[in-house]
């Protein structure tokens, strides 16, 4: 028997719950179906298949992330709004590890919802990086940097790919501070 109120939104939300309790890899139609207690035909009422639900899921992790990140470096500048950016990061991808690793799909632009999301988050790093009087080309290249040493480290530190003998919270907060040393002494465009 169908369950009565299942709609895209609930299905796509219990896909996160799911994603983040198994992995995102072993995240598949017919778990879900079974997780909300439908035969699998029935989810296709509400998703088209497995890219769509993965799409879905990435607007709906990327979005909240962007909350996060947002709400994290308002009202503060500089170092301190990168390191209280990139805490909110780490946080996420901590408490998400199902449903983070789809926030580094590009939205899909058939997806108001996955663009706006996609735009706040990248708008949040660009909010930060303007603390440092990056903008333009500067803050692309700044945001690329950002962007990919926060999810190089917690792709890596979801592994277990950290062993050597040093407290990776220390690793984690030197790098952010070398971060910050690097957008306070950018580079001049042409040098």
């Amino acid at each position: 028997m169908p369950r009565a109120g299942l709609n895209q939104q609930t299905v796509v939300r219990e896909a996160a719950r799911l994603a983040d309790e198994v992995g995102y890899q072993q995240l598949t139609l017919a778990a879900l179906a079974s997780r909300l207690g439908v035969a699998l035909p029935s989810l296709y009422k509400h998703i088209r298949g497995a890219d769509a639900l993965s799409q879905k899921l990435s607007a709906l992790a990327t979005a909240e992330l962007a909350t996060e990140l947002t709400t994290a470096a308002a009202g503060r500048a500089g170092g301190d709004a990168l390191r209280a950016m990139a805490d909110a990061y780490r946080s996420y991808a901590r408490r998400h590890p199902g449903r983070y690793p789809t926030t580094q799909r590009v939205p899909d632009p058939s997806d108001p919802e996955h663009v706006e999301a996609g735009e706040r988050a990248v708008g949040a790093i660009f909010a930060v990086l303007r603390g440092y009087g990056l903008t333009g080309d500067d803050a692309v290249d700044a945001t690329r940097a950002v962007r990919s040493a926060l999810h190089g480290f917690v792709a890596l530190e979801a592994a277990g790919g950290f062993g050597l003998p040093r407290e990776v919270d220390r690793s984690y907060h030197q790098m952010v501070a070398g971060l910050d040393v690097a957008f306070r002494s950018w580079p001049a465009r042409g040098a």
